[in-house]
């Protein structure tokens, strides 16, 4: 592994959606995004001042398409391309799956995720473009068959650093910053997008959502609750597609790039509840599958 990792945020995540307009509704209205461009079948939301951090398109099915990872310059890019072709992922574009990504490649890695790489500098202002919602797209919870492939996969081709790891393979987060974790794996019967997650301010706004949603029909399906396993405090609910939403605050910084991995009993629940160590009937039983491609 480089010292200096050549993935620096998570930069968007491309979900497939059987009803765009209650996506984009549930986005905008429950969640607090903003919709930045709108091309019919296609709409690209953001929290921040950018052109995507989460892209949803009509589709006859309800998937996960791809996610964005910004990497650290255009040197970064060329040095992941090398790595996935020594790797020998298949490359499903040479150019961006969006056409807000003006340059990268797209590869399908391990238990059939799509990884889309590209440059931009990485945005972490906290500063409201008006109304509520969250600061910025946080990071994923991805479900697969064979938690050490994927850990390894992240580590040894996109520098990511495990901060946490439960058990002997139940569970892996992950690093790429100072953020306890941009990608978090988890050991499943099944593969697919768990959930994605949205940084807040404070845990005021956590209660918020639980009142936007109440005011919708809809209920909050799990929180507030204090993982350990990172520290942040959070509240999750199920969206139009399928997935999971996370929204969360006060999650772990780490200063140091080596600080070693915190090791979880996978029986000791504190790592995944601090407060009471119960997890809801069916929450993680949720969640969609990666398109084939």
């Amino acid at each position: 592994m480089s010292s200096s990792p050549v993935i620096s945020a998570l930069g968007y995540v491309s979900l497939q959606t059987t009803d765009l307009g209650a996506s984009v509704a549930n986005a905008t209205e429950a969640l607090g995004l903003r919709e930045v461009a709108n091309r019919g079948t296609t709409s690209h939301l953001a929290a921040q001042d950018v052109a995507r951090e989460i892209v949803y398109t009509q589709s006859e099915r309800d998937a996960l398409d791809h996610v964005g990872l910004i990497a650290a310059d255009a040197d970064a890019v060329m040095q992941i391309r090398e790595r996935v072709d020594r790797a020998g992922y298949r490359i499903v574009s040479e150019s961006p799956l969006e056409e807000t990504v003006e340059s990268g490649f797209a590869f399908v890695g391990p238990e059939g995720f799509t990884w889309q790489i590209f440059a931009e500098p990485a945005q972490y202002s906290i500063k409201k473009t008006g109304g509520f919602g969250p600061d910025r797209f946080g990071h994923v919870n991805v479900q697969v068959t064979d938690p050490l492939a994927q850990r390894d996969f992240l580590v040894d081709v996109l520098d990511f650093r495990v901060s946490d790891q439960i058990g002997t393979d139940a569970a892996f987060f992950l690093r790429c910053n100072n953020d306890h974790h941009g990608i978090a794996v988890f050991k499943s019967e099944r593969t697919g997008l768990h959930h994605h997650a949205w940084q807040t301010q404070n845990i005021t706004d956590l209660g918020r959502l639980g009142d936007r949603l109440a005011r919708r029909g809809a209920r909050l399906a799990w929180g507030p609750v204090r993982h350990g396993a990172g520290d942040n405090i959070a509240v999750y609910y199920i969206e139009p597609t399928g997935a999971v939403i996370e929204l969360y605050t006060d999650m772990e910084l780490i200063q140091d790039p080596a600080r070693p991995a915190r090791l979880w009993d996978e029986d000791d629940l504190y790592w995944i509840n601090q407060w009471d160590g119960q997890v809801p009937s069916g929450i993680l039983d949720h969640g969609i599958p990666p398109i084939e491609r």
